[in-house]
């Protein structure tokens, strides 16, 4: 199966170094581009397209405004946000937003490519402990965790299920989290799949950005 890539940036150079290692791949193939966020939405109008590579500073609408977008309407495409320095504010935004992860631009190949394969199967490419590190440095911006509500969603969730988010947004994987609740990694990842589901969360990124906004997990990882 082909993944279909769509590439949004402002400098024409970039885009074709990433096509050129994209064309190189059987199972990839670049069906649309776009240098800015609203000629992304223009062609997302007749383009199908499975992956986004979008960039943040763009001219007429930036990457985070065109994800938000993209991410409200339904069955969107995945889109990994490109940045320039890692722990950048927009990769924050670019999250909150509907991202499925961030990478920086200068991306080793190989990296790129097992990241769009990894959005394109369902998974985040934000390893959980690097996106705590992204919220922990912009948690000014977040509610306070006195002051934040418990969203009435996380009613929803088992005590255990309850558990197992702390956990994930504390930077764990399935396989830590498994040791540390001696549980199999296949029911810890049962338990993700039902908190993804009851909390209408799309990956363990948007896990990690509820978990900070409702206090649940405090900066520094604390639950």
């Amino acid at each position: 199966m082909t993944i279909r890539v769509m590439l949004v940036d402002d400098q024409v150079l970039l885009r074709t170094g990433f096509r050129m290692v994209l064309a190189a791949q059987p199972d990839m193939e670049v069906v649309a581009e776009a240098g800015d966020g609203v000629e992304a939405l223009q062609v997302l109008r007749t383009a199908a397209v499975d992956v986004i590579l979008m960039d943040v500073r763009m001219p007429k609408l930036d990457g985070v405004e065109a994800t938000r977008r993209i991410c409200s309407q339904p069955e969107p495409p995945k889109v990994l946000i490109l940045t320039t320095f890692d722990l950048d504010e927009y990769a924050f935004s670019g999250l909150k937003a509907g991202a499925s992860g961030f990478m920086l631009k200068d991306v080793p190949p190989g990296d790129l490519l097992a990241a769009i394969r990894a959005v394109h199967s369902g998974d985040a490419v934000v390893a959980p402990s690097t996106t705590r590190r992204l919220l922990d440095r912009f948690a000014p911006m977040l509610p306070s965790a006195g002051a934040a509500p418990q969203h009435k969603e996380l009613e929803r969730l088992t005590d255990r299920e309850r558990e197992v988010m702390v956990l994930v947004a504390q930077g764990l994987s399935n396989g830590e989290i498994a040791a540390r609740l001696v549980l199999s990694e296949a029911t810890v990842k049962t338990h993700v799949g039902r908190i993804l589901t009851k909390l209408g969360l799309r990956d363990r990124v948007q896990v990690v950005v509820l978990a900070y906004e409702t206090g649940l997990v405090r900066a520094g990882g604390h639950g």
